[in-house]
């Protein structure tokens, strides 16, 4: 296992990426690599009370967030992951395990291998019967290697469904 999960109950999203980058592995924290979006993204729409950094990623629990990828055995770019190493029957037992209200991808691809889908869009996914009453987004990569097609917009969404379901999330900083 290249990052642990960061998983457990009661949580409301859980986020899946792809597979840990080369610097997240290196550094055995999720979303580490240079101007990878993902924890100033949180801490800009109200889902941490902070922004985090990526060495904290271990709190994400304490304010209801999961983080998880579909291909734990293998790092790096998407294009260098191994075919066997996308894992999405082991994913989809684990947030069935936990049931969070929402499963969010945090990349088009990652989306689209772990629900067998050709084609997703940023947003809210039709529900599928293998995640009973869990709701599915796709959203755009937070990576610096796709800046040139980031938009903020899904993630402000997303933050903003979670907000009118049940409130803001805990501020439990430690």
């Amino acid at each position: 296992m290249i990052l642990p999960d960061l998983l457990g109950p009661g949580l409301r999203v859980v986020f899946c990426g792809t597979a840990a980058g080369r610097v997240s592995a290196l550094r055995g924290h999720y979303y580490a690599g240079p101007g990878n979006q993902f924890w100033p993204l949180l801490a800009e729409f109200g889902l941490t009370p902070r922004r985090l950094r990526p060495e904290e990623d271990h709190l994400v629990q304490r304010f209801g967030i999961g983080l998880t990828d579909l291909a734990k055995t293998a790092s790096g770019a998407d294009a260098e992951i191994p075919q066997a190493a996308w894992d999405a029957p082991g994913l989809i037992a684990k947030v069935n395990l936990h049931a969070p209200e929402f499963l969010a991808f945090t990349s088009l691809t990652a989306a689209r291998l772990a629900l067998g889908a050709r084609t997703v869009s940023a947003g809210p996914l039709p529900d599928d019967p293998r995640l009973p009453g869990i709701r599915l987004w796709a959203l755009p990569s937070p990576s610096g290697r796709a800046r040139g097609h980031f938009r903020k917009d899904p993630w402000r969404a997303l933050a903003e469904c979670q907000r009118s379901d049940q409130g803001p999330p805990p501020d439990q900083a430690g």
